[in-house]
């Protein structure tokens, strides 16, 4: 393999500007890849460059013009990508959507940003876009990249890509100047994207972002990180998050590495290890998901495999973080950590198709601190960062060697943090957003008088300069003995078991913290089978007194935990339920990128709240419930409520 370079382009600073110089200088090397019908398809940097093109002008034939927004729907799909490049060719405004938003979702980012060309991957988006269509007057095309299922579809405002793509070659020799005019307006200072936040304290917002503010992050972080145009991403979560966009989108065309896109969500664990990325992002959701099946599999396994793991496990829990970071260990510790090596861990980090990962990220929530040292245990460089929508996702990461479980790490080059007196962050950084689309008074109100930008996260600076987040600034509150109370630090602690999917903790200004816990129904599933124990469901399931005995000891395990800090030892759960359906985004209970609206879900479930803090042992509930057809239907259940046994704080003895 030839030595990997740095891209060091200094002088592209727009996004038409570095697929150019890509195609340039390194025109033959890959790009994109596809998987099709278990085959990776690649375009090279020279193809993509000459696509581009060929769709900037299908897009003007269109009628796009400079700063008017272009939609795309869909998975990860190449298509989309270059539709995205096509359109900061001609200065207009890509603004990626959900694809598993229902139609109704999306009319309020479609009218909110008067889009008049939507490109999506297939009859699905489709479909909600002819639903929709006359709620959208300004939404002229749709333009659809999988022709499956579509050929009997007559409408004139459906075009394939590949008729887009004809009309592009007929406008580029009518217009052959055009592309080369647009170019020359296109500032680095103009509007290179917009996402919608996530909404999960009322309705989104359109964040503007600058083509520099963009690009800048993804320069510091290449700096940082010494990426190279030989890395290889996978890209496999939404592209309407701004943490993949980042990753798969920005950074691909900053660094000029290739990104890989899987065949299909189900297929993500396959086309992983096929691939083997060395540049790795996943939400803590995700890695809860993949530790999940870790453990089934350990479960389902051998008496002799599993005493084996327990042993390596415990010492990968020793000294596996310290090897990771270059620290001394003991030369027995490092032997038993190679055996450990080469029986567990290398076949474990190659099952999760992580075996070439050099620089793998964590964000999106606070992860818990057991989960972020199982990955770093096994040697897996997972480092945290810090970030959000407005502020192109780079504000702090860690450092090789200063990796540490309860801190985002330092800011990145390039961003100044403070903490105002009422212990929220506050910060400046060049990849700062330009404003809300349409939305004066929310910009406003997220900047202070002397030009800082409020996250809205509580937090400190530690003495090393190293970001403590404690939890959303809203979220954090204090029992009524005045103890701190800081929900996201519980539910994280809770969702380490694989047992437990999501919780949600309440306590503010009470005498006790409770919580609602959904199981994961993989997990107990299987726990159920090995145990001869027949279900009908979920709610089935969770219902179940062994289930219940199988939570109160997960419950009971973060207690004594929680016991040993002073500050959060009153934060215990003293009562819990286990609710009879999972939180979805469908039935607004969680955010697209799942977070929980905390709000939301108190508010839907007053009732279950109230019983909780009222001592009672069970409450009936109904439930309306929408499917994906668009259709509600209800869910009702009679759901017990348990105790948990709540320890005394422990305080460390005296030396």
């Amino acid at each position: 393999m030839a030595p990997s370079t740095h891209s060091a382009m200094t002088t592209a600073n727009t996004f038409p500007a570095l697929i150019a110089e890509h195609a340039r200088v390194r025109g033959q090397r890959p790009a994109i890849r596809e998987k099709h019908l278990g085959i990776w398809q690649t375009l090279t940097w020279q193809q993509v460059h000459d696509r581009v093109r060929i769709l900037a002008h299908g897009l003007a034939a269109l009628g796009v013009e400079r700063g008017q927004h272009v939609a795309v729907i869909g998975e990860n799909r190449p298509q989309l990508y270059l539709s995205m490049m096509a359109a900061q060719t001609l200065g207009a405004i890509p603004i990626a959507l959900y694809q598993d938003a229902v139609a109704q979702e999306m009319v309020y980012v479609l009218q909110d940003a008067d889009v008049g060309v939507v490109i999506v991957e297939d009859q699905e988006q489709v479909d909600k876009m002819l639903e929709i269509r006359e709620q959208c007057p300004s939404l002229r095309y749709v333009v659809y990249d999988d022709p499956r299922g579509l050929r009997h579809y007559a409408d004139a405002a459906l075009l394939s890509g590949e008729a887009l793509a004809e009309r592009g070659a007929a406008h580029l020799q009518a217009h052959p100047d055009l592309l080369a005019l647009r170019l020359a307006e296109i500032d680095p200072h103009d509007t290179g994207a917009m996402f919608y936040t996530s909404g999960t304290t009322g309705k989104a917002k359109g964040v503007v972002l600058t083509s520099h503010a963009l690009i800048d992050r993804a320069r510091a972080i290449e700096a940082m990180e010494g990426l190279t145009d030989h890395e290889d991403v996978l890209a496999y979560l939404p592209v309407a998050w701004i943490g993949q966009n980042m990753f798969s989108y920005t950074q691909l065309l900053v660094t000029g590495f290739t990104v890989n896109h899987p065949e299909s969500p189900d297929t993500v664990a396959i086309d992983m290890r096929d691939i083997g990325p060395t540049y790795y992002f996943a939400p803590p959701r995700v890695l809860e998901g993949l530790l999940t099946q870790v453990t089934i599999r350990m479960e389902d396994a051998g008496w002799t495999k599993r005493r084996m793991y327990d042993w390596a496990m415990g010492v990968a829990r020793r000294v596996g973080a310290r090897i990771l970071d270059g620290e001394t260990v003991g030369l027995l510790d490092r032997v038993r950590y190679v055996l450990g090596d080469a029986m567990i861990f290398g076949p474990l980090r190659n099952a999760l198709g992580m075996s070439r990962v050099r620089v793998a990220y964590t964000a999106g929530e606070a992860i818990g601190p057991d989960l972020f040292v199982f990955y770093r245990s096994i040697g897996i460089n997972l480092k945290q960062l810090y970030g959000s929508t407005e502020t192109a996702v780079f504000v702090c990461v860690q450092r090789d060697g200063q990796v540490r479980s309860d801190t985002v790490g330092p800011p990145v080059a390039g961003v100044e943090i403070r903490v105002s007196d009422t212990g929220e962050v506050q910060l400046k950084s060049p990849g700062l957003f330009k404003e809300y689309y349409r939305n004066s008074e929310a910009t406003r109100e997220t900047m202070t008088e002397d030009g800082w930008f409020r996250t809205g996260d509580a937090g400190y600076l530690d003495q090393e300069g190293h970001l403590k987040i404690i939890d959303r600034a809203k979220d954090v509150g204090r029992l009524a003995d005045g103890s701190l109370f800081a929900p996201k630090y519980i539910e994280n602690k809770l969702k380490f078991f694989s047992f437990i999917k999501e919780v949600v903790a309440f306590g503010d200004g009470k005498n006790e913290v409770c919580a609602f816990i959904n199981i994961d129904l993989e997990a107990v599933g299987n726990w159920a089978e090995r145990r001869g124990m027949p279900y009908a469901g979920y709610t089935d399931l969770a219902g179940r007194d062994e289930v219940y005995a199988l939570i109160t000891d997960c419950v009971e395990q973060v207690n004594a935990d929680l016991a040993r800090d002073p500050r959060l030892s009153g934060s215990q759960v003293s009562r819990f339920l286990i609710l009879h359906k999972e939180l979805d985004p469908d039935d607004d209970e969680l955010t697209r990128t799942r977070k929980v609206r905390r709000a939301f879900v108190a508010q839907k479930y007053a009732l279950l709240v109230d019983a909780l803090f009222a001592g009672l042992d069970h409450q009936y509930i109904e439930t309306e419930v929408k499917f994906e057809d668009g259709r509600k239907g209800k869910i009702s259940a009679d759901l017990k409520i348990r105790p948990a046994r709540v320890q005394a704080t422990l305080t460390a003895k005296a030396a």
